[in-house]
């Protein structure tokens, strides 16, 4: 076994192979930038080597860099994690000449898979079914344009070394063809320094649906069950979860049984991942292969019981698997959610800032027998930069059938606290309410269409309005009272607290009388029902658990001027609890209309302005490219809402612009 093990990344992902390395008692090292000095993978591993600038291409993805930490601590072995260096041959390749085990697949391997064109040929001739689509490099926008034009639209413009979603568009016509072929070609370029781009035909209706397999240096390969990845937003996963609701056990098979024979075609070992678009009828068709760990075999390991690290590191030390194709049993079911350092509010673009308040759920068994698993590389008071992927962490829950784990993850999503940047939690919270989602009906255009319009939160029906205005009237009871027992006043009154107060939330006005006591009491509101109300809420105490009608449920808490900033299972509202007098008095006061931006680009996210493509005076039309900021390695492309002609352009190209600072403004 290896004595000790240099991490060749960063983030979560580090942490996740530090923890497996403890439990094998191998040392561990990390590699860091100048952005990740204070990481949390830095203070876990047992040494801790600097590499570069922030850059990852200053840093992470330089292979001599990562060669020259690895003799400075004599590491022995090498585990890549996801990204940046972990399909890299090169990278393998040059391990291999260095003496030092590389805990991954072997360079033929990954030299293969890792291109997606002749991934698809091995695909073929291995009996793999596989998507239409061309092969072929693609030289210019124009060819882009006339390939997807024969294919049929719509098609999907990919990065042959691509992955994570990025150097990855869908077009529906010649237009978009040439667009997102530039795109595309500038983003793999950015992120993997390999910008060749294949097309190959979209399947519409689609699901993701990929394989998880594992095998030896002995010849011994197997499967270990499938991972539902639909719900994806710019090809990047957003929930995944094993098993899949939607395959049979015959298909499963099917898949797996091929999935296997692609790795045994490329002599693979370690774990990897076959990926499949699945349609309707449950015809699958070949993705690509991951040569490495996913980020999200959180959820096979809590539904098969392995450590898919731990597998890694003894495969790549030289032993056999210790069980066969017989011996794997999927037991209950786990979805993973990805907490991303992206606004939903302002179409899931990149945030970026200090973490003022980051508090995950308790994780491990649950009192009602569910598990909840939190992979993070994060910490309170950690920053998150612009310069890597916007991850936060992976929660995770386990339960013995996919209501009961669907169940736990809203529960942990409430009971998870993040503050001081943008994120998409209350997103993740509204998806696990959907009746859609929670009868498995999953497509990868999921979130396209249960969210067209974007996500500006979840509206609460009259029962969730009224538990929220519940719990108002007892946190502003007890308020008013600790209020009350202030000394020092003038003339040191003792004030009266009444029992009579009008609610406002979500453009709905409650009337409701508290009778309330320290050990709780009862709501009754005038237009409906009583609710008996208890809490372990104090004032100060941003999350706390009500239990309403003896249900438990965990609500944010925080004060909004003179209000209430409630939040519980994707609602976000502030609630004003007034006395009647009040109240009616509020009523009487004129509300100030919002600022008028409708003229004025403004930079929707922290980012870099790498192009801008119009200048004072141009006349464009809605839809015409207007700049593209990058940000976390991702180009977005600013479009004209409406026609309009150019006043004025505030910026350069290369300027860094702060969210809602003004690119330009129209006439």
């Amino acid at each position: 076994m290896f004595k000790k093990i240099l991490i060749a990344n960063r983030g979560e992902i580090a942490c996740r192979v530090i923890k497996t390395a403890r439990k094998l008692g191998i040392a561990t090292v990390a590699v860091y930038s100048d952005a990740d000095r204070d990481a949390m993978h830095v203070r876990l591993a047992d040494e801790a080597v600097h590499i570069g600038p922030s850059p990852s291409s200053q840093s992470y993805i330089v292979i001599d860099k990562i060669l020259e930490a690895i003799r400075k601590t004599g590491a022995d072995a090498v585990h890549p994690g996801y990204g940046f260096l972990s399909e890299n041959a090169a990278f393998a390749e040059a391990l291999e000449k260095e003496g030092v085990a590389f805990i991954g697949p072997p360079v033929k391997a990954i030299e293969a898979m890792g291109d997606k064109i002749t991934s698809k040929k091995i695909a073929a001739k291995a009996g793999v079914s596989t998507v239409p689509g061309h092969m072929g490099l693609i030289e210019d926008a124009d060819e882009a344009a006339r390939i997807a034009s024969s294919i049929g639209f719509p098609v999907m413009i990919k990065a042959s070394a691509g992955g994570g979603g990025k150097g990855m568009r869908i077009a529906w016509n010649e237009r978009e063809a040439r667009e997102g072929f530039q795109s595309s070609k500038n983003e793999a370029k950015s992120s993997f320094g390999d910008d060749r781009i294949f097309i190959e035909k979209f399947v519409t209706e689609p699901r993701h649906i990929e394989i998880q397999v594992l095998g030896d240096k002995h010849g011994n390969t197997l499967y270990l069950g499938e991972r539902e990845c639909s719900i994806q937003r710019r090809n990047q996963k957003v929930i995944e979860e094993a098993p899949s609701p939607f395959l049979d056990e015959t298909t499963r098979r099917a898949m797996g049984e091929q999935a296997v024979a692609l790795a045994r075609a490329v002599g693979y070992h370690s774990a990897g991942t076959v990926e499949f678009i699945v349609d309707g009828e449950r015809n699958f068709y070949f993705l690509e292969m991951n040569t490495r760990l996913q980020v999200e075999h959180p959820v096979t390991e809590l539904v098969t019981g392995l450590d898919l690290v731990e597998q890694m590191i003894r495969v790549a030390a030289g032993e056999k698997l210790a069980f066969g194709q017989g011996d794997v049993k999927l037991e209950g079911w786990a979805i993973e959610s990805r907490l991303y350092a992206e606004d939903p509010y302002r179409n899931f673009l990149p945030s970026i800032g200090r973490l003022t308040r980051y508090r995950p759920p308790a994780e491990g068994r649950q009192d009602d027998g569910t598990v909840i698993r939190n992979d993070t590389g994060v910490f309170e008071g950690g920053e998150i930069s612009m310069y890597y992927d916007p991850m936060i962490a992976k929660l995770c829950t386990w339960g013995p059938d996919r209501a009961a784990s669907v169940a736990a993850m809203a529960e942990a999503l409430d009971a998870f606290e993040v503050e001081g940047i943008g994120h998409n939690l209350p997103f993740l919270s509204a998806v696990m309410q959907q009746d859609r989602f929670r009868e498995g009906r999953l497509t990868t255009a999921y979130i396209a269409e249960e969210f067209a319009d974007g996500f500006h939160g979840v509206v609460p029906d009259e029962a969730s309005a009224m538990k929220l205005a519940a719990i108002a009237v007892t946190i502003n009871q007890a308020l008013q009272e600790r209020a009350s027992r202030v000394s020092g006043t003038i003339g040191n009154p003792r004030r009266v607290v009444g029992h009579e107060w009008m609610v406002n939330l979500a453009e709905r006005e409650f009337q409701a009388t508290a009778d309330l006591s320290a050990d709780g009491g009862c709501i009754r509101f005038a237009d409906g029902p009583a609710i008996s109300v208890a809490s372990d809420w104090l004032p100060g105490r941003t999350l706390a658990t009500f239990e309403l009608d003896n249900r438990p449920i965990n609500v944010k808490v925080d004060l909004a001027g003179t209000g209430l900033r409630l939040r519980w299972r994707g609602i976000d509202v502030v609630a004003r609890v007034r006395s009647p007098r009040v109240a009616e008095l509020a009523r009487l006061m004129p509300k100030k209309p919002p600022p008028d931006t409708s003229k004025m680009l403004l930079c929707p996210m922290p980012g870099v302005v790498t192009s801008i493509a119009v200048k004072a005076g141009d006349a464009v039309e809605a839809g015409q490219s207007l700049a593209v900021v990058e940000a976390m390695k991702m180009e977005n492309i600013l479009r004209a809402e409406k026609r309009a002609t150019v006043k004025r352009v505030a910026i350069a190209a290369g300027a860094s612009l702060a969210v809602d600072e003004l690119i330009m403004e129209f006439e």
